[in-house]
C-alpha cells in the first residue's frame, strides 16, 4: 500500500508481473482490427504522432527515442547515455518535447529533425526549489492512534507529506507550451519555450476506503479497517483537449493487484487556473490518455488488458479495445495509435493503429 511515487521514479514498474497483466480484459468492446505500425521494442510507454504521421516513440527504459514515418522503418535519432531513461514525449510545430531521467535529475528537451536535442528546461530543480506537494498530506487521514501505528508495516508510511522527487513519465505541448506530467512530484507542469517552469496543479491525492480484504493482502493490522488511506495521485499523461482543459491519467500509489480496487482516475485540469474536475474513475493502471477531435477519450490500462473510451460529455467508460499490456494512447487524423506489450521482458513492444 506504500505510495509509489518512489516507484515511478525508479521505473519499479516493471516488477509488476503476473496475472496484473495477463490476459486482456474479457468483455472488451470489438474494436476495427489494428494495423502494426512499428515492433521489437523495448518498454513504449511513451509516444506523439506529428502531423506528417510519423510517430515518435519512447524506449523508455533502453534510453532510447525513436521515428517511425509512414511506411518506414523504425529509426532511432535519440540515444541516452546508459542508465538513462527516456520518455514524456510530445510535439509541436514539427519540433518534439521528450523528457530524460537519471537518478534524481530529470530535464525536458526539445529537437528539431535531423538535429541535436536542447535542453530547455530542469525539472528536478524546479522540484527542489518549490516541491509543490510540500504541504499535502498522503497515508491515514487523521493518522493513527501510538497503538496501531505500532503495527504497521515498517514499508507503509502511516502518513507523510510530498517529498521532493521528479519523474516526467507525459507532456502535450500547446501554443508553444508544453505541459508535463510529473508521475513523482505529483503535478502538472507548464514550461515555456524559455525554459521557465510553472505549477498549473499539484493533482488531489485519491482516498481509499481500506477494506478487510485489503488490509489482509496487503499486511496490514484489523485496527486500520474503515480507515481512508490518501494515496498519491501519480500522473502518468496529459493531452491537451477544448476550452482550456488538460485531460491527465492517474495511476494512485499503491498496490495493483486489485486488493484496494481499480483507483485509476482521469482528471481534467484548466491550464489558466489549476482547477481539478473528475471526468471518469475504475480503472486499472491508467497509463495514457488520448483526446478525439469529438471530445471522446481514450484511456489506456496497463493492467486492465484494453483500451476504454469515455464519450464525450459522459463521465462512465467502456471497453474499446482488448489490448496486452497497452500504455500510451494518441489520436491522430482520426486513428487511434496504442502502444503495447509494453513490460515484455523481451523486446516485444508494439506500436499499434486503430
Amino acid at each position: 500500500m506504500v505510495a509509489t511515487r518512489r516507484a515511478m521514479a525508479a521505473g519499479a514498474v516493471v516488477l509488476l508481473t503476473g496475472s496484473l497483466m495477463g490476459s486482456p480484459a474479457a468483455g472488451a468492446a470489438a474494436a476495427p482490427d489494428p494495423t502494426t505500425v512499428a515492433k521489437k521494442l523495448v518498454s513504449p510507454l511513451s509516444m506523439v504522432v506529428a502531423g506528417d504521421g510519423t510517430a515518435y516513440v519512447a524506449q523508455n527504459f533502453a534510453g532510447l527515442l525513436t521515428a517511425v514515418a509512414p511506411g518506414a522503418a523504425p529509426e532511432v535519432v535519440f540515444a541516452a547515455k546508459k542508465g538513462t531513461e527516456v520518455g514524456a514525449v510530445s510535439e509541436g510545430g514539427g519540433t518534439v518535447r521528450f523528457a530524460t531521467t537519471k537518478g534524481s535529475k530529470t530535464a525536458l528537451w526539445s529537437m528539431d529533425p535531423g538535429s541535436k536535442p536542447k535542453k530547455v528546461a530542469d525539472l528536478s530543480a524546479f522540484e527542489a526549489d518549490r516541491n509543490p506537494d510540500a504541504d499535502v498530506s498522503y497515508g491515514f487521514v487523521g493518522g493513527l492512534d501510538a497503538a496501531c501505528a505500532a503495527q504497521m508495516p515498517p514499508e507503509v508510511p502511516a502518513s507523510y507529506t510530498g517529498i521532493v522527487e521528479s519523474h516526467p513519465y507525459g507532456s502535450a505541448v500547446h501554443k508553444g507550451t508544453t505541459y508535463v506530467a510529473d508521475a513523482a512530484g505529483n503535478t502538472i507542469l507548464s514550461v515555456k519555450p524559455n525554459g521557465k517552469v510553472r505549477t498549473v496543479a499539484v493533482l488531489p491525492a485519491v482516498p481509499v476506503v481500506v477494506t478487510a480484504e485489503a488490509a489482509a493482502a496487503n499486511q496490514l493490522p484489523p485496527c486500520t479497517v474503515g480507515k481512508t488511506y490518501n494515496f498519491e495521485p501519480v500522473p502518468t499523461d496529459v493531452e491537451v483537449g477544448k476550452g482550456g482543459w488538460l485531460y491527465v491519467s492517474l495511476l494512485p500509489g499503491g498496490p495493483e493487484d486489485g486488493s484496494t480496487g481499480a483507483q485509476g482516475r482521469v482528471v481534467k485540469v484548466k491550464a489558466k487556473t489549476g482547477k481539478v474536475r473528475e471526468v471518469a474513475s475504475g480503472f486499472a493502471g491508467a497509463t495514457g490518455v488520448a483526446v478525439a477531435d469529438n471530445g471522446d477519450v481514450y484511456v489506456a490500462q496497463l493492467f486492465g488488458g484494453q483500451v476504454s473510451r469515455i464519450k464525450a460529455g459522459r463521465t462512465t467508460a467502456k471497453p474499446y479495445a482488448e489490448v496486452m499490456m497497452p500504455a500510451a494512447v494518441e489520436w491522430a487524423d482520426g486513428d487511434l495509435f496504442v502502444s503495447a506489450q509494453v513490460l515484455s521482458q523481451k523486446p516485444k513492444g508494439v506500436v499499434l493503429r486503430y
